[in-house]
């Protein structure tokens, strides 16, 4: 059985669950533009706030089956990685120089899929209270494949009395944003910069939403 089918069973049966887990309430940057449909391929960027981030997104973004790339740490338990390659999940070992996640997500975006990527790498410790810098890896990609990349924000009040709420932004393509005389190093660096802000700015979008 493949992904898509793993992908359709979860959500699913894991529709009453993560509706009273998450009760997400979803706003938009501009929803004309980019709703919770997603056409053609794109990269999925999201600031990382717990482990249940990926499952947000999967019912958020229901329609399409989303390939995130994830750490080597969730395949350690064998019931859950051998789930987590079912839906499709992309390894990444961090504590290595293999770089072949990067092939895996191009291939998987130039056959017109989405790919999920949480550019901060890993959740951020007690005492981190700022969004951690974003790995150039996830510019590099979208370069790569010359894909739109889709900013989206999370608050991470799950399982709570309050609401998850989320932000959609509006895609971006990241090949716009190349600063001409600059080395591709300098360019990764900017750039993942660039997508730090706009998920910050996100952010800022969602806390002036709740307030109208």
């Amino acid at each position: 059985m493949g992904v898509r089918f793993w992908n359709a069973f979860v959500k699913v049966t894991g529709w009453p669950v993560q509706f009273f887990a998450f009760r997400t309430k979803v706003y938009y940057e501009n929803r004309a533009v980019q709703n919770r449909r997603i056409h053609g391929p794109a990269i999925l960027v999201s600031n990382h706030t717990s482990v249940l981030d990926y499952a947000v997104w999967l019912f958020v973004f229901f329609s399409r089956t989303l390939r995130f790339q994830m750490a080597e740490v969730l395949f350690h338990k064998k019931a859950l990685g051998r789930l987590l390659r079912h839906l499709g999940g992309i390894f990444v070992d961090r504590g290595t120089k293999d770089f072949s996640f990067l092939a895996r997500s191009e291939e998987i975006l130039r056959r017109g899929g989405v790919v999920g990527v949480f550019p901060e790498g890993r959740l951020r410790r007690p005492g981190e209270n700022e969004m951690l810098p974003f790995a150039p890896s996830t510019a590099y990609l979208a370069l790569a494949a010359n894909v739109p990349v889709i900013p989206v924000y999370t608050d991470g009040s799950y399982f709570r009395k309050k609401r998850a709420r989320v932000m959609i932004g509006t895609p971006v393509l990241l090949s716009e944003w190349i600063q001409p005389g600059c080395s591709e190093k300098e360019n990764l660096a900017q750039l993942s910069a660039k997508l730090r802000e706009r998920i910050l700015e996100l952010e800022g979008r969602l806390h002036e939403a709740e307030t109208k």
